[in-house]
């Protein structure tokens, strides 16, 4: 059982690790983006699209700081644009927020 829920949340902890990355002293933005799509292969293998929309969310958030807002604009709204319910999730709301951020 334990080791079926690690596998469930490989996606999410390699995006919490790519986060993680980030707050350091010294951000390591390559290795960060290395953990998002780690995290974002996970996530479609898995078919798991909630764990792919924060992984999107999260490398087009860092996207955004690079100067890559053509970029993360094109990844975010394509993952985004797979629902068709659940707006009110915080997920959801944050990713349309930084949709708007990167018009």
């Amino acid at each position: 059982m334990h080791k079926n829920a690690e596998c469930l949340f490989e996606a999410d902890i390699y995006r919490l690790k790519g986060e993680l990355l980030l707050k350091q002293a010294t951000p390591s933005e390559p290795e960060a983006a290395g953990c998002f799509h780690q995290a974002l292969d996970t996530a479609c293998r898995q078919q798991a699209k909630s764990l792919e929309l924060r992984a999107a969310t999260s490398l087009a958030r860092l996207w955004q700081r690079q100067g890559k807002r053509a970029e993360a604009r094109e990844l975010l709204a394509q993952v985004y644009g797979w629902f068709t319910e659940g707006f009110d999730t915080a997920d959801l709301q944050e990713a349309n927020a930084l949709l708007e951020e990167l018009v």
